[in-house]
C-alpha cells in the first residue's frame, strides 16, 4: 500500500481526503494542517505522495515544493488548489509537482491523478529494463497454438522491421501492449527507448507540458527544463494505448506533431525536431467514432498505416491451459507458494468461460486462486466466487454468448463483478484490472444500476 500525506490548512478538506483515501483500500494516510511541520513530517512519515494545498499561512505550497526540490529522495507531489491558475500550475510543475487539480475535485479524477505518478515510476523502470536489453528481444514471449494468432504474429514480424505507424486494435486485455513491445524489439530502434502511455490520461490540464515538455524560461521560478514524452521517446518508439479516448482538442495537437515531425516546448519559440515510431492501440471501433464526430479522420489515416487485430482469448481456446499454467508459475513465485498442478475440473471451467477481460482477466483469476489454494494443486474451491457463479450459470457460459455483442458481454460481466463486490467500485476495478475511472465510465456508458 502506498503512503499518502495530505497537507492543507483546512481541516474539513483533510477529513474528507482521509476518509476517501482510506475507503479506497489502497493507501496509508496521514494528515497535516500546519505547513511549518511539512518537511519534518515528510522526513519521518516518508510518504510516496504528498497532496499539497497552495495557499496556506506560514509556508505556501510553492515554498514546500522549493524545499523538497533540494532532496534527491523527495516524494511525488500532487497539488490541490482552491484557485485555477495556469501560471501557478506551471510553476508548481517546474518545481516537481506531478499534477495540479483545483478544488472541489472529482473523486474519480483525484484517484486517477494519485495513481498516475506510480504508473510513471513503473514505466521508468520498464524503460531502463528495455534500454539495458533485459526485455524480450522479439515475439518469443507470445506463445500460441491458435492458427489465427500465428497468422497475426507472422504479419506483425514483417511490419516490425519497417518504420511505419501501427494501429493495434482489439478487446481490452488481449495483449496489445505486448505486441507493441515485440514490434519495437524487432525493429531497428530496439536499442532506443520504448515509451508507453495511456492516452486517456492526456485529459489533464497539464497535457501540453507532459507531452511537449517545458522550457526553463517559460515562467519565473522555473529551475530546469522538463522533458516531455516526445523528447524521451526521440529515436525510439512511442506507444499510445487507448488512443480512442483522446479528446478532440488533443487530437489536433498530436496530428500537427506527427504530420511535421516538429514541436515547440511550452514557453519556447524554438522549433524542435523529433524522430519516433508511433504505435497506437484501441479497444474502440474508430470508424464509428469518426462517424460520431469523436475522432478525426485525418488522424485515423495517419495512425492506421499498418493495422493489427488481436483476437480475443475465447477464440484462442487451445491457449487457455498453457496461459493458465504460465500464470500459476508466475504467481506461485510472487506469493512464494509451491503449486505444481491444475486439476482437470479447473481446466474444464477455465475453458468454458468467455473472458470479457481476456488474458488480463485470466491472470487475475489465477492470481486469486494461487493465494487461496491450500495444497499444491489448483482446485475449484480456490477459484473466485464470481467466476464460479458465471461458469455455473448457463446465462454466462461461452456457448450462450455467440449471439451477443462484445458490448453486451462486457456489460453483463461488469454487472456480475459489481454484484460480487456489493457495489464496491474500487474492488470491482481491481478484479477487472482496469482503473476506477475506466470502470465509472463504463458504468455510465452501459447505464448500469448499482
Amino acid at each position: 500500500m502506498f503512503k499518502v500525506l495530505a497537507i492543507d490548512d483546512d481541516q474539513a478538506v483533510l477529513n474528507y481526503l482521509e476518509v476517501f483515501l482510506i475507503q479506497s483500500g489502497e493507501f496509508i494516510v496521514e494528515c497535516l494542517n500546519d505547513s511549518r511541520k511539512a518537511i519534518e513530517t515528510i522526513s519521518h512519515f516518508k510518504p510516496d505522495l504528498v497532496l499539497l494545498d497552495m495557499e496556506m499561512p506560514y509556508f505556501s505550497g510553492l515554498d514546500i515544493l522549493l524545499a523538497l526540490s533540494e532532496h534527491a529522495d523527495r516524494p511525488e507531489v500532487l497539488v490541490l488548489s482552491g484557485a485555477k491558475n495556469v501560471k501557478l500550475a506551471i510553476q508548481a510543475t517546474k518545481l516537481g509537482a506531478c499534477d495540479y487539480l483545483t478544488k472541489p475535485v472529482d473523486e474519480a479524477k483525484l484517484l486517477a491523478s494519485i495513481k498516475k505518478p506510480f504508473k510513471i515510476r513503473d514505466l521508468k523502470t520498464e524503460i531502463r529494463t528495455i534500454e539495458n536489453g533485459k526485455a524480450d528481444s522479439s515475439f518469443e514471449s507470445i506463445a500460441t497454438c491458435s492458427s489465427e494468432m500465428r497468422k497475426t504474429l507472422n504479419y506483425v514480424k514483417k511490419i516490425a522491421v519497417t518504420d511505419n505507424p501501427v494501429l493495434i486494435w482489439g478487446e481490452s486485455g488481449t495483449g496489445k501492449e505486448l505486441i507493441a513491445k515485440g514490434i519495437h524489439n524487432s525493429s531497428k530502434r530496439k536499442n532506443a527507448p520504448f515509451i508507453s502511455i495511456n492516452a486517456s490520461e492526456f485529459a489533464s490540464e497539464l497535457f501540453a507540458s507532459e507531452f511537449l515538455g517545458l522550457n526553463e524560461e517559460a515562467f519565473s521560478g522555473a529551475v530546469t527544463n522538463s522533458a516531455g514524452l516526445l523528447e524521451k521517446a526521440n529515436g525510439g518508439t512511442l506507444f499510445l494505448d487507448e488512443i480512442g479516448d483522446l479528446s478532440p482538442h488533443f487530437q489536433v495537437k498530436m496530428l500537427r506533431v506527427f504530420q511535421d515531425g516538429e514541436y515547440y516546448q511550452v514557453g519556447s519559440a524554438n522549433r524542435q525536431k523529433v524522430d519516433i515510431r508511433l504505435i497506437t492501440a484501441t479497444n474502440k471501433d474508430l470508424q464509428k467514432e469518426i462517424q460520431k464526430g469523436e475522432f478525426r479522420t485525418d488522424l485515423f489515416y495517419r495512425l492506421n498505416v499498418c493495422s493489427v487485430y488481436v483476437i480475443p482469448l475465447y477464440k484462442r481456446a487451445g491457449d487457455i491451459p498453457n496461459l493458465a499454467r504460465y500464470f500459476v508459475n508466475k504467481y506461485s513465485k510472487i506469493h512464494e507458494r509451491k503449486i505444481s498442478d491444475i486439476s482437470e475440473d479447473v481446466l474444464n471451467l477455465l475453458n468454458r468461460y468467455r473472458y470479457p477481460g481476456n488474458i488480463r482477466e485470466l491472470g487475475s483469476i489465477i492470481n486469486t486462486a494461487v493465494v487461496m489454494v491450500n495444497g499444491r494443486q489448483l482446485t475449484r474451491r480456490s477459484l473466485p466466487e464470481y467466476f464460479l457463479e458465471a461458469t455455473s450459470n448457463s446465462r454466462y457460459r461461452f456457448n450462450n454468448t455467440h449471439n451477443k455483442s462484445i458490448a453486451q458481454v462486457e456489460k453483463e460481466h461488469i454487472e456480475r463483478i459489481l454484484d460480487h463486490t456489493k457495489g464496491n467500485r474500487s474492488a470491482a476495478a481491481g478484479i477487472l484490472e482496469i482503473s476506477r475511472v475506466s470502470l465509472i465510465s463504463k458504468i455510465k456508458k452501459y447505464e448500469i444500476n448499482i
